[in-house]
């Protein structure tokens, strides 16, 4: 195995050949539903190595790929899941990058181009990993599922479709973006909250319905919604006082009312006001919990007013895309030091690295959450930095993606290698 790590450095200049042709696929989401040519690389990739294909579209243009190795002893051996996504983040007109996005290029150490960080890297190592395996013909006892999703930057929830479809292992991997960081993370959600009359009225009739003896049932709903989002940030505060996660400052809890849409024209009462919040939660908590831990506390607030008493306030949460539906769900994941891939993974990175390994949690959200919703242990471990993710000049150093690539080398064959 020592020999087979060491060909990871010897032959690095394939690997960064491998990672270029990754990013040179124009797979930014929005706008999406340009994933085919990237996955049908993929595909064939993986299918050259003796993995079965299975590929389909989640949405036209835009196919999810799972590529199922099957160990010679599958039974008695632990099988493994590698999962990344191939979307990336958009790219604006007027960002001033060294070079096309979608064209990399190598300098100062780094690889430079859209995706390197998030997380076509990480998707580069593990796929290397696998042509590496391959071309020592080593035949892994246990199962070895490869999954490249879609979606993941819009909230489409490639991997949701993969545990839909059936596929599960004894461990996952997500390769996305973690410093080498073994990590956990928080959840979001989204929710839309709608504030509706049950009548509609002439801009005119406001003095008799604001004032005493007016004698006029009626309100806006704009004015309506200030006090849900009054009841929305006493909620937030309440949190970030009486929640608490190991790994995160105070108050990462947050709701965030993004967006607010609200009235017809200037001659009507508004008679309808729609809030878009973003919830941010913790790991040990569900989205299930967080959304009716908020409806709750805001039909409590309603009941304190006469106009919301009769005209209630109506939930709806999540959304399977930002794109097709402005609504997203990111579950969270809490990770197990004691789960015994946690601990083959700390011994790899320990021995690769030469650093003891960092089990902590991700600030940000990725589908590695949707392992744990289908109670599917996992853990998030991938090369590149939140600060290059998304910016300009997207960039992954070559010494951390060649750590990467020799870690997951050697985490892949260790853990397929354990006895059920």
């Amino acid at each position: 195995m020592k020999e087979l790590i060491g060909e990871v450095e010897n032959r690095q200049g394939e690997l960064i050949q491998l990672l270029q042709k990754l990013i040179c696929y124009k797979t930014p989401a929005p706008p999406a539903r340009n994933t085919e040519e990237a996955q049908q690389f993929i595909a064939s990739f993986l299918k050259e190595r003796d993995f079965i294909i299975d590929k389909w579209d989640v949405y036209p243009g835009d196919p999810n790929v799972v590529g199922v190795l099957k160990g010679a002893d599958s039974t008695q051996y632990k099988s493994l899941i590698i999962n990344g996504h191939v979307d990336v983040a958009e790219v604006n007109e007027d960002e001033e990058w060294l070079s096309d996005p979608f064209s990399p290029i190598v300098q100062d150490g780094s690889v430079i181009g859209r995706g390197a960080a998030d997380m076509k890297g990480g998707l580069a190592g593990a796929l290397f990993a696998i042509q590496l395996l391959d071309e020592y013909g080593i035949r892994l006892p246990g199962d070895l599922i490869f999954q490249s999703v879609i979606g993941e930057e819009v909230g489409e929830a490639g991997t949701l479709e993969c545990c839909k479809r059936g596929y599960s292992a004894d461990f996952a991997l997500v390769a996305d973006t973690s410093d080498l960081h073994i990590q956990g993370q928080g959840g979001v959600i989204t929710g839309w909250i709608t504030v509706k009359s049950r009548s509609t009225f002439h801009d005119a009739t406001r003095k008799d319905m604001i004032h005493a003896g007016g004698k006029l049932f009626g309100a806006s709903a704009i004015e309506k919604m200030m006090k849900i989002i009054q009841a929305l940030q006493e909620l937030e505060r309440n949190w970030a006082v009486m929640k608490s996660y190991p790994g995160y400052a105070p108050g990462t809890n947050t709701i965030n009312p993004a967006v607010i849409e609200g009235g017809r024209h200037a001659a009507f009462i508004a008679d309808e006001c729609r809030l878009w919040i973003t919830v941010h939660f913790y790991p040990n908590e569900t989205y299930e919990q967080v959304a009716k831990e908020i409806e709750e506390h805001i039909k409590l607030a309603a009941q304190g007013d006469i106009w919301l008493r009769e005209n209630p306030p109506i939930f709806e949460w999540g959304g399977s895309s930002m794109i097709e539906d402005r609504g997203e769900i990111f579950p969270s994941l809490e990770v197990d030091e004691n789960h015994p891939a946690i601990h083959t993974l700390m011994s790899a990175h320990e021995v690769v690295v030469n650093k003891k390994a960092i089990v902590d949690v991700s600030p940000t959200v990725t589908d590695g959450g949707w392992f744990g919703d289908a109670g599917i242990p996992a853990a998030i471990y991938g090369p590149g930095t939140l600060r290059h993710a998304h910016a300009v000049n997207e960039q992954v150093s070559i010494e951390q993606l060649v750590q990467y690539t020799k870690v997951i080398l050697s985490f892949i064959y260790k853990w397929c290698h354990t006895r059920k």
